[in-house]
């Protein structure tokens, strides 16, 4: 049986982080997940991570073509139920909070 996990995500790097452990720890299918802003706002997140801060300590300022830092980001599995435990492991390891 088919079951569909969710959970939200401070910064867009940590909903990858948890895409790629589901992925590469887990076998599930990468078309089986997915990565969506959870408000109009955008994907970007809301804390700065990664590429947002510059020499691990300085953020940078919003530029044109980059989204500013706004909304949640929310990733979904389709998943068999067996995986769904490992599923949101994997979400809470990343700060995952269940959607």
């Amino acid at each position: 049986m088919s079951k569909t996990i969710a959970a939200t995500f401070e910064t867009r790097r940590d909903a990858e982080m948890a895409v790629e452990h589901l992925v590469q720890e887990h076998k599930i299918d990468r078309k089986a997940v997915t990565i969506a802003p959870v408000s109009d706002e955008n994907s970007a997140g809301t804390e700065t991570a990664g590429a947002d801060v510059e020499d691990g300590r300085v953020a940078k300022t919003h530029t044109d073509g980059e989204p500013k830092l706004a909304g949640r980001v929310k990733v979904s599995a389709d998943v068999d139920s067996s995986l769904a435990d490992k599923v949101e492991s994997s979400f809470a390891t990343y700060g995952g909070k269940a959607a």
